[in-house]
């Protein structure tokens, strides 16, 4: 647990400074005179459309290189290998496949886009090349996790991206980048740009190598491997459709759709600074599940669990209710554009969305890597079933609220179904009474910051609620001892400060 915990922190840090750059980017994409909200839309909307594409072109090969790298490693020496190269070639081959499809299917997107979303309509065929570096990036990032290497993955996706992205706004505010149409155009390119940039640092690194040779571990798996991506590349499309469909049908269904979508996009991403500890909690964890599912480790497992579960509840409670405190107030404070307060209720129920998510802690992970992965197709299934309708129908009736409502309600159920099936076939369970708790405590802290400082305003506001709740929420966790996590970590943090004293 120790390597966990340490790397968990580490690739976290990382996470929050490029959540730090992002922040970065959203004050210049949203502030008075730089960018329009139908610019912000356009960009927001890319993202989305590229998972989308991602998905469907990566055809289950993170899972399978997840799945099966223990037994490659085990079995194979390194120039041997060939998972990656297979790997690699059914992602391009897939996406081919995509270009063909969104070729064909243009006319369809022109139809349902051309009203309400027309910039997306005009750089269509622009989103392709951000789908392709996705799916390439993809592919190498769980390759570099299985690695042991979840840092360098999580510091080429969640902070060289977003400095790329700053580059390219400073390039446009200087006028150096002379409009939007060159802006979004090479904004398309940033993930093949870090794409390109981790495949050739492992390739310098020789930690890839590639051989067209079939090997003995393919020819023995290749049944199981093809059984496997089968079912959840089907579970895979279904749960990003239900992730992306809510921006989409924003952008589709809405009036001013694509200016909607950028509000939308504000609350998204504000949501998406709580999951940071997720991401790098996943990306640590996977290669451990692996192994102790190989090695039938249900103890290690059940601890795995567990401590997921507390340290993301933790996380995502304070950071949740941390960025509420304050969400208003910064908008007003910092001189963005009014119209991304509209964005504050989505926030509020996509927030709760993450914190129930996040609090189950890494169940998805644990099933996929588990010989149970054909559960992964059935709960998709039923998120599939619950979010579409959902999503259309409270969008038409309640605005970008809607969308919000629609994912709080399905991820809520389908997550209440993963912990029944895990608990059920495995005897696992997420939650202790520390998860209660920790609910608690973090509730009774954010009423007494906000009614405390109801009346502060301003930028000394934001600071003096943060520190008092940061304070205040923090001290109760430590009182309280809600995670078993958080003594040693306090504990290498002092050592590592009497070892810095010592060397000076």
């Amino acid at each position: 647990m120790s390597t966990i915990r340490r790397q968990t922190i580490i690739s976290s840090v990382v996470i929050y400074v490029g959540f730090a750059i992002g922040l970065l980017n959203i004050y210049f994409f949203t502030k008075e005179g730089l960018f329009t909200t139908a610019d912000y839309g356009l960009i927001s909307i890319f993202m989305p459309v590229a998972t989308l594409m991602m998905a469907f072109a990566s055809m289950a090969m993170p899972s399978y290189i997840s799945k099966f790298y223990p037994y490659y490693n085990d079995n194979l020496p390194p120039g041997k290998n060939d998972m990656i190269t297979w790997a690699l070639l059914v992602g391009v081959v897939g996406f081919i496949l995509v270009l063909v499809a969104g070729w064909f299917f243009k006319d369809l997107v022109i139809r349902k886009y051309s009203q309400n979303a027309p910039q997306l309509v005009m750089y269509y065929y622009w989103i392709f090349p951000m789908g392709l570096g996705l799916t390439i990036y993809s592919i190498v990032e769980t390759y570099t996790w299985s690695l042991g290497k979840p840092v360098l993955a999580n510091l080429s996706r969640e902070v060289l991206w977003r400095i790329l992205i700053t580059i390219l706004i400073v390039l446009f505010i200087t006028r150096i980048i002379k409009d939007f149409d060159l802006f979004i155009k090479l904004y398309a390119f940033t993930y093949p740009a870090i794409a390109l940039a981790l495949f050739a640092y492992l390739l310098f690194t020789k930690k890839i190598h590639f051989t067209f040779q079939v090997s003995k571990v393919t020819r023995r798996y290749l049944k199981k491997i093809l059984t496997l991506c089968t079912f959840v590349y089907s579970g895979v499309l279904i749960f990003t459709i239900s992730q992306v469909f809510d921006s989409i049908v924003i952008a589709s269904v809405l009036k001013d759709g694509i200016d909607k979508a950028g509000i939308f996009g504000i609350a998204q991403i504000m949501t998406s600074i709580i999951q940071a500890p997720q991401r790098s909690i996943i990306s640590v964890s996977i290669p451990h599940l692996s192994k102790a599912w190989k090695d039938k480790n249900m103890p290690l497992l059940q601890k795995i669990y567990q401590r997921s579960s507390i340290n993301l509840l933790i996380f995502s409670c304070g950071i949740f209710l941390l960025i509420a405190l304050n969400y208003k107030e910064a908008v007003q404070t910092f001189g963005l554009k009014d119209v991304y307060l509209q964005g504050f209720s989505a926030f509020i129920l996509l927030g709760l969305t993450r914190v129930i998510d996040m609090g189950t802690g890494v169940n998805t992970q644990i099933i996929g890597t588990s010989t149970f992965w054909r559960f992964e197709l059935i709960s998709g299934a039923i998120l599939l079933t619950l979010m579409l309708p959902l999503t259309y129908i409270l969008a038409k009736r309640f605005d970008i609220m809607g969308p919000a409502l629609a994912n709080l309600i399905s991820i809520t159920i389908y997550n209440i179904v993963r912990i029944a099936f895990l608990w059920k076939k495995f005897r696992l369970f997420p939650f202790t009474v520390q998860s209660a708790y920790t609910v608690l405590s973090a509730g009774i802290c954010y009423a007494v910051c906000y009614f405390a400082f109801i009346n502060v305003h301003g930028f000394v506001g934001l600071v003096v609620r943060s520190m008092a709740f940061v304070f205040l929420y923090g001290g109760t966790l430590l009182y309280f001892r809600l995670s078993p996590d958080i003594i040693p970590v306090i504990d290498t943090i002092k050592k590592r400060i009497r070892l810095g004293k010592k060397e000076e």
